[in-house]
Formats: C-alpha cells, structure tokens, sequence
C-alpha cells in the first residue's frame, strides 16, 4: 500500500509487490489522482472493483483522499468502502480494507461534522492485529495511526513515535509518497518544538520529493508548511505558488484555500473545523 492507495508505477508505488496492476491503467489513474482527479480515477476502476478485491481497494483509497482534499463526497466513499470489505479475501486485505476504514473515521472526525475517534481507533487497531510485524502494510498503518494522535488525541509524543516508524518502513520499502507525508508531520512536530531547523529540513524534503513524484496536489500544501519555517520574501512566495496551485486545482485543498485567504485578509473570523491548523497538517 502506498500513502493512499494507488502511487506511481503501478498500484502500489512499488512495481512488482503487493496488488499487482497493469503499467498502463496504474500510470493512467496515478497521474489523474495527482491531479485532483479523483472522480475520473475511481470510474477508470469501477468495472473490476465489483470482482478484483485489489481494485476495489484502490478505488476506496481514491475516494477517501477525496474527501481528504475536498471536505466533501462522504457517502461515495463510504459506499466505495463497504464494496472492498465485501469482496476481500485474503487477510492482507482486509488489513487493507481496515487501515482504509479507520482512515476514512479519521478524515471525517477531522474535516467532517462528527466525531468517529472510537471507530478510528478500532478498526487501526484491527489492522494492527491482522498484519505481521513486517508486513507492506505496516508503515501505511504507522502514520495513520500518528494522524489520529497528533490531530484527534493531541499526544505529539505518540504521534512522533508513530511517524518514526512509518518514516523508517517507507524508506525500506521505497514507498517514496508516504515519506512525503512522515516528512512533512515530523516537520511540523519539530516546528511546534521549537526546531525550525530540523523543520525546514523536513518541510523542504517532503515538497522536493512530492515534485519528484509529480503528485502536484500535494504540492502546495507542501509549499504552504515550508512557508511558515521561511524568510517573509521566500515566504510570501511560497504562499503565491501555493495559491496559484490550489487555484489551478480548483481549489483543492479546500482547507488549504481557506487557510491561505484567511493569511491574505487579517483578522478574518475563523472559518469552522476546517483551517483551525495554521499549518494544515491534517494529512
């Protein structure tokens, strides 16, 4: 499993591990994913998602990032889901379809309008029991399991350890997306310390390796979070490409879009949920 499912070069990120997957339709759904496309990706896998548990699995992820960007489209994820937990097989993946499940609580407690910390935590923990210590799916399950500390629990100290774990196992498996994000939250665990040194360094590898990987929706959310550890003229430009991105984008992140309107007009009241964060490091 790659940070949300379907990565580069195939399915998984990785070619040749975990779901195995055609170059072309794997290269095709990555590249429409990082561009925000998520509804043109999911229909690309919709005819094998009611008989392939792989693509299914795929396709929930899909949706759930969706929402993830977008704070909206809860019930085609939620239907997208229940289908992986219906025709998965094996116990890698109802691992999968677990970690998927708990992710998708995650997001909604997060950018939704109710609280499913309880079902979050049980379905991660339902992962952790179904997968070996070294399994693929581990590093995957380390981070989402730190999300759900830093952001729901408030216990950066658990959050740190996760992060650490899924930062090591991303880098031995070469899951290259997922290390953008374990960049990007120890980053801001060192910001909130204090270290802007040891930020700045994670803030700036986690956006080298998201243009690397041309995951462009990821893109300005990185650039954003460099923003705050920077000078004010590298930071004000920073904060414009960031703009110009999410406004390319449609404006997605949407969180991402307030939090950056919100930065041009101070004083501006606070929009809800969504841009409580200065940071956004919800994901």
């Amino acid at each position: 499993m790659s940070e949300h499912g379907w990565g580069p070069s195939g399915r998984d990120g990785r070619e040749g591990r975990g779901r195995a997957a055609p170059a072309e339709p794997g290269d095709t759904v990555w590249r429409l994913r990082s561009r925000a496309c998520w509804q043109e990706a999911a229909e690309l896998l919709r005819p094998a998602a009611e008989r392939d548990p792989a693509a299914a699995l795929g396709r929930a992820e899909l949706l759930i990032e969706q929402c993830l960007f977008t704070a909206a489209h809860w019930t085609q994820a939620e239907q997208a889901l229940r289908l992986a937990e219906a025709v998965v097989t094996t116990t890698e993946q109802r691992a999968a379809a677990a970690c998927a499940r708990g992710f998708l609580a995650y997001v909604a407690s997060v950018l939704g309008t109710r609280d499913r910390l309880d079902e979050a935590q049980a379905a991660l923990g339902r992962t952790s029991a179904l997968l070996p210590p070294d399994a693929p799916g581990r590093p995957l399950l380390d981070f989402r399991r730190g999300l759900v500390a830093e952001n729901l629990l408030r216990d950066r100290t658990a959050a740190w350890i996760a992060y650490r774990r899924a930062h090591e196992g991303a880098g031995e498996s070469g899951d290259e997306l997922l290390r953008s994000y374990t960049w990007r939250h120890l980053a801001a665990l060192a910001q909130a310390a204090g270290d802007h040194e040891r930020a700045r360094e994670g803030f700036d590898a986690s956006l080298r390796l998201r243009e690397q990987l041309g995951f462009t929706v990821g893109v300005a959310p990185a650039l954003a979070a460099l923003a705050e550890v920077s000078g004010p003229g590298e930071a004000a430009r920073m904060r414009a490409e960031a703009t110009r991105l999410v406004q390319a984008l449609g404006g997605v992140p949407v969180w991402l879009a307030r939090q950056l309107s919100a930065a041009r007009t101070p004083g501006a009241p606070p929009d809800g949920r969504i841009g409580r964060d200065p940071r956004g490091t919800i994901s």
